[in-house]
């Protein structure tokens, strides 16, 4: 594959630059080693990071979990500040879940829980309301994801604060990814771009890929096999 003019800069200054992916939708795997040629290289996820660690072989990458909820640092995984004291409330909203049968699935995470109707789309009324009463009666927040709603700690947390944090001090920033959850990297990207970093967003087409992440993407390519090629390509 041949590399794409927005990504010349970062084959050019590696050592400047950091490649970032979401992961689910976007990546079915890793390029070996790729931290062993750019100055960063992570994973910012709706995943759990107990996940990413145990379907990332690779040890220098930056993995970031539930949105930015939680990451790898020093080989430990650390809550964001303020979002541990809310690991009861998530936990009994995910019992209470269980017991009220609303969701085809509920998905227990670290710092979150997701309820989904992807199996059963006649459900989804349902789960939406209940979420909604859920999130008033607790304090949790309720966010779209896909095919399914998530209910976590209101921090004001997701993949553009993460990759903002991340990306600190770099000269080149890129992000892949897929999905309505991306369109926050993107943002962080449009403010790294403000400040003189060069910054490429990059849709992964997908059946569920928004309109909005399509158009708002420098280049956009064929799932996750295409996300390889341009990391691969990368590598080159």
């Amino acid at each position: 594959m041949e590399l794409p003019p927005p990504l010349e800069v970062f084959a050019a200054r590696p050592e400047r630059t950091g490649v970032y992916t979401d992961f689910d939708g976007t990546l079915a795997q890793i390029v070996d080693n790729p931290d062993e040629r750019f100055e960063r290289v992570g994973v910012i996820s709706g995943r759990p990071v107990r996940f990413l660690l145990d379907n990332i072989a690779s040890s220098g990458v930056d993995l970031w979990g539930e949105y930015g909820l939680e990451r790898v640092v020093d080989g430990e995984i650390r809550a964001a500040e303020g979002a541990a004291e809310w690991r009861e409330v998530v936990e009994e909203v995910a019992g209470r879940a269980d017991a009220a049968g609303i969701a085809e699935r509920v998905e227990r995470k670290s710092l979150s829980v997701t309820l989904h109707w992807r199996a059963d789309p006649e459900r989804e009324a349902a789960v939406r309301t209940w979420s909604l009463a859920e999130a008033d009666r607790t304090g949790l927040e309720a966010l779209p994801a896909r095919k399914a709603i998530e209910l976590r700690p209101p921090l004001r947390r997701d993949k553009g604060t993460a990759l903002g944090e991340a990306a600190a001090g770099l000269g080149a920033v890129c992000f892949l990814g897929d999905d309505r959850g991306d369109l926050a990297a993107f943002d962080a990207l449009d403010r790294l771009a403000t400040d003189g970093v060069h910054v490429a967003r990059i849709g992964v087409r997908s059946p569920e890929m928004p309109d909005e992440l399509e158009h708002r993407a420098d280049i956009v390519v064929d799932g996750p096999e295409g996300a390889l090629a341009l990391l691969r390509a990368l590598l080159t």
